[in-house]
């Protein structure tokens, strides 16, 4: 009864407010379920360009809302706990990456979306996790590539492609908490079972997987697999969507503890409180913003 008052309450402030709102696939399951829309971070930024709303309250983490906010500028951009922040995209500094660009002026940057605006804007083409490939293999081959900032994604696509490329040691905590010996002891459990994983794993369990996905792409593949009995190593807040998409499948977390601590911050009472003072806004400096805007839409033209 608590959730249907505070639904309600929602409600009736998205009327008032004009707004929307978009939580990503790692959100708690009340908070993914009072969404307009849910999805992965570049997917709900572009979600959040197409709206009509005037408010978009973004339930994830800050560089989610940022990209947002650089996309819609003439939109504001709300997230309903300012400390939700990602300590990957916090791997890598603006004066590091200059630092390194110094030592490889020729080298082409390649930014994952899950980094600040302003490592976007000092970045030429940014890529996500289902696009990194093409994003990569679209740079000339005689080109250095440094790929900022997550190293496990870019060794991924560097063994993908077959091409060396300067990786930014910065890593996701909540993916590396998925280890290969948990996989092997479930695949024991489960002959019968698939085991899909994210890039944003460690390279010994990225070997173990059928099947390396965005979450996107993993909601897909997992709703067209024959399979029945799915292992699932990726934040466990995805699991709430892939049960939702595919009832008569069986979902196994790969372990309990790759549980994001900082995507499970926003709650129902904050999304409300956000709404109610319009709290607490996210905005992108134009001359930060206008760069970083240049590097997302040339990974867009990318097909």
């Amino acid at each position: 009864m608590a959730n249907e008052r505070l639904l309600a309450r929602l409600e009736e402030l998205k009327r008032q407010r004009n707004a929307v709102v978009l939580a990503h696939n790692y959100q708690r399951p009340e908070v993914q379920d009072a969404a307009d829309y849910t999805g992965d971070s570049l997917g709900l930024s572009q979600q959040a360009a197409a709206t009509s709303a005037e408010v978009i309250l973004f339930c994830g983490v800050h560089f989610m809302a940022e990209t947002a906010a650089i996309l819609c500028p003439e939109k504001t951009v709300l997230i309903p706990d300012p400390n939700a922040g990602c300590p990957m995209a916090n791997m890598v500094t603006p004066r590091e990456l200059a630092a390194l660009k110094a030592n490889h002026p020729d080298a082409v940057v390649v930014t994952y979306v899950n980094s600040s605006a302003a490592i976007k804007a000092m970045t030429d083409v940014c890529c996500t996790s289902a696009n990194a490939v093409e994003v990569v293999a679209s740079v000339p081959r005689e080109r250095e590539v440094l790929f900022v900032p997550d190293q496990s994604l870019g060794s991924y696509v560097a063994g993908r492609l077959g091409r060396p490329m300067i990786l930014w040691p910065g890593y996701c905590p909540t993916h590396h908490h998925i280890l290969a010996r948990d996989v092997c002891a479930l695949r024991a459990e489960h002959p019968d079972a698939v085991f899909i994983c994210h890039p944003e794993c460690t390279g010994d369990v990225v070997a173990l997987a059928d099947k390396v996905a965005s979450t996107s792409g993993m909601i897909e593949w997992c709703r067209r697999t024959p399979a029945r009995t799915i292992i699932v190593g990726t934040e466990i807040g995805l699991l709430h969507r892939l049960r939702k998409d595919s009832p008569e499948k069986t979902f196994l977390p790969v372990s309990p503890l790759a549980d994001c601590p900082n995507m499970k911050l926003n709650t129902l009472e904050k999304m409300i409180w956000a709404l109610e003072d319009m709290v607490y806004r996210v905005t992108v400096p134009p001359d930060i913003a206008g760069r970083a805007r240049r590097a997302i839409e040339r990974m867009l033209a990318i097909k």
